[in-house]
């Protein structure tokens, strides 16, 4: 089936409209960080007049953004790991196994993703404050307790993502691992894990975004000493003036080693799904 010209003529300006609304801001965010705060503070114009590197410089000394960096960083890789590892034998048993409870447990999985986040907002800080209470263990205002956070909410997305990429798995590679020898932790590990890495790429940095990017939790469970990129940014508004432009170098800082990690795995969505699994 041929594209007509109209056709073309329609995607072609969808694609043209769609990239205007993503290049512009991203254009805007480089320029205004190269500005000297009094341009950025005046009439806009979208050629900076003067270009300067220092808010590149001046926003780790502002702010100490270094510690939220590597807070951000601590937080969400652990956050990632864990999600995916415990996603990993959760989705693979809902797809290979039957049990009581399991259709209680699907359904449960997936019911979580329809109310918003932060409706478990206030639940959640008592549960930590009684934890604190019974047994001692400081949840709120600590990188543990926001890492037990923000699982709550990659979790049940990421089993029920892989649960449907091992469905899409032949049984019969299982069962020709366990002929060969294998028991089902090694079959899992060696025969099914391979067949799905783009699921658990896809996993891995869906878990990764939902942790470096969440704002509302990290402004609650989280003090000066353990305060994450997200609210950290917050900091450049003071009471007597805004830091535009280190707000924008900042933003650009943030936003690479998702965007960085995004490029490298890009493949793995599509390349490997079933490769070697059949011989």
């Amino acid at each position: 089936m041929r594209e007509t010209a109209g056709a073309r003529t329609f995607r072609i300006a969808v694609i043209v409209v769609l990239t205007v609304f993503t290049v512009v801001p991203v254009y805007v965010m480089i320029t205004s960080a190269m500005k000297p705060l009094s341009d950025v503070q005046g009439d806009f114009t979208w050629l900076p007049t003067t270009v300067t590197f220092a808010p590149f410089v001046d926003m780790w000394n502002t702010v100490p953004l270094a510690s939220y960096f590597l807070n951000s960083v601590i937080v969400a890789g652990i956050a990632t790991i864990l999600s995916v590892i415990i996603a990993i034998f959760a989705a693979y048993a809902v797809s290979r196994y039957r049990f009581r409870g399991r259709t209680i447990f699907s359904t449960t999985v997936l019911s979580t993703q329809m109310f918003p986040g932060v409706l478990f907002l206030l639940p959640l800080f008592l549960i930590f404050v009684n934890v604190n209470t019974l047994t001692g263990i400081q949840l709120v205002g600590t990188r543990g307790g926001l890492i037990i956070t923000y699982l709550t909410f990659s979790l049940p997305f990421s089993i029920w993502m892989l649960a449907g990429y091992f469905d899409g798995i032949p049984r019969d590679l299982d069962e020709a691992a366990l002929v060969d020898g294998c028991g089902p932790m090694k079959a899992l590990l060696t025969v099914v894990l391979p067949a799905a890495r783009p699921g658990l790429v896809a996993v891995a940095i869906y878990s990764f975004m939902t942790s470096w990017g969440e704002v509302l939790f990290a402004s609650v469970m989280t003090t000066d000493a353990n305060r994450t990129l997200a609210v950290g940014l917050q900091l450049y508004s003071t009471q007597t003036n805004v830091y535009w432009n280190q707000i924008m170098a900042a933003s650009l800082v943030v936003s690479i080693p998702v965007v960085v990690g995004f490029l490298l795995l890009q493949r793995s969505f599509v390349a490997g799904l079933t490769a070697g699994a059949v011989k």
